[in-house]
Parts: C-alpha cells; structure tokens; sequence
C-alpha cells in the first residue's frame, strides 16, 4: 500500500504487455475508451483529477503508469527523478528525430486490446508534455478518433531541427499525414511561450493544414506548461472533453 492511494480510489488497478513492455494501468468508468497518458513526473493528483472529468463525460478512462509513483504530487526533486529515468529508458526517444519511440507501439496495442473489449466507434487519447505526441503517433491506427496532443516536448527541444520534430519516423509520419487528409482532426494545446514545446505546432500546422485544431493560450509565467493540469486552464479543458465527445459519443 501506497501512502498516495486514497488519490486513485475506485481506479482498478491492472497490467498490460506488448511489444515486450509491461506496464500498470488504472481504469475507470465506462462508454468508449479514451487513454490519459501523463505528463512528468507521472500520476498526479491532477492527473487524476483531469482522469475523472473524462470519466464523468461517459468514457472508459485508462491511465498507463509509465514513470513515478502513482498519485504522488509534484516536487523538484520528483520531477527530476522521473526526468532521469525518461532520459535513460529505450522506451523513450527523448532526443532522436525522425524516430517513434517504441512506447507507442506498447499504447497502440493497449488501445487496441480496450476497443475490442468495449466497443464504440473508436477511442481517444491525450498525451502530455513528454507523452503530448503519443496520440499522434496512436493515430497510425484507425481506431484512433481523438488524439489529443497537450504541451508535446519530444524529442527535447535542443536546436532547431528537434524543437520541429514530430518524434515519428517518416513511415508512421505519413500514414498521420495520410489520415488528416482523410478527415481525422488533431487537438493540440500549448501555451504560447512554452519553450518546451519549440515549434511543433507550426510543423503540425504544416503536415496537417486544417486538420489540426490548436489551442494557443497566452503565457502568464515562465513556468506555465501543463495546460490540462498544474497550470490548468478551465476552457481547454472543457474543450478537450466536448472533442473527445464529438468524435467518440457520435
């Protein structure tokens, strides 16, 4: 037992393994699937609190524990552990262009494995700051309806060429590109001065021309970075919920 449990009560606490990955995960709710994925340093407790306004719309609600102690708040020096451990894992390409990082191809199979056990038209998913471009990379499959791309930072952005980089190798970059053409929208949110996120939506805006729908909110920090949840903006996360309606509950 955890002294960060009481964060997560009523989640159901499972596994899930492909690609030669294991990971834990916390499930919620019910209607279509939708997969919160977490930003660094892991499951926070706003994480959890955004998790449960999905479920509320009426969504299987899944959270992948991929670095961290699930509901353990932020600290420095938390967020500095976590970020070590992204930094050295073979899961995450956290510097490498042109290259998906192989956990995507673990979340596609998850999302796979949910849609085919609870049905509806497709699923959702957001990704946040490390994991914001997740969704995009999910969206090679059709099964993916509604990604959601909230302060995208991979690969790190150190020089130019990297803080444009979609962190997806040309194959899978072209079936995205190939499945915006066919009508599958794109949410992407950022604040504006978030160096973090270098100039990915302009890169979006590009490949995906009116197929990405971005949400760019005013800075009023430095620190201001996790839109859905630290420095959370109430709109974007209405807005966020109302799209994963749109396109899951049609």
């Amino acid at each position: 037992m955890s002294e960060f449990d009481s964060v997560l009560a009523g989640w159901e606490r499972g596994d899930f393994t492909a690609a030669n990955i294991t990971h834990d995960t916390y499930r919620k709710g019910s209607g279509p699937v939708v997969i919160v994925i977490h930003e660094i340093p892991g499951i926070t407790p706003k994480v959890a609190e955004f998790a449960d306004e999905v479920v509320a719309r009426g969504f299987t609600v899944v959270m992948p524990d991929l670095v961290g102690t699930p509901g353990k708040p932020p600290s420095q020096g938390y967020l500095a552990g976590s970020m070590a451990k992204i930094c050295i894992s073979k899961e995450f390409t956290t510097m490498a262009m042109n290259k998906t990082s192989p956990v995507i191809a673990w979340l596609r199979a998850l999302a796979r494995h949910l849609h085919l056990e609870v049905g509806g038209p497709g699923v959702g998913a957001v990704g946040m700051c490390f994991s914001g471009g997740f969704a995009l990379g999910m969206m090679v499959d059709e099964i993916m309806l509604a990604p959601v791309l909230s302060q995208p930072s991979m690969p790190f952005s150190v020089g130019k060429a990297r803080a444009a980089n979609l962190n997806l190798s040309p194959d899978d970059e072209a079936a995205v590109v190939q499945r915006a053409t066919e009508g599958c929208q794109v949410l992407g949110l950022r604040f504006t001065d978030d160096k973090l996120v270098g100039t990915r939506f302009a890169t979006l805006r590009e490949k995906l021309g009116d197929a990405f729908i971005a949400i760019d909110l005013p800075s009023n920090a430095k620190s201001d970075h996790s839109v859905l949840t630290e420095q959370r903006d109430d709109d974007s996360v209405e807005r966020v919920l109302d799209f994963f309606v749109e396109k899951l509950h049609a």
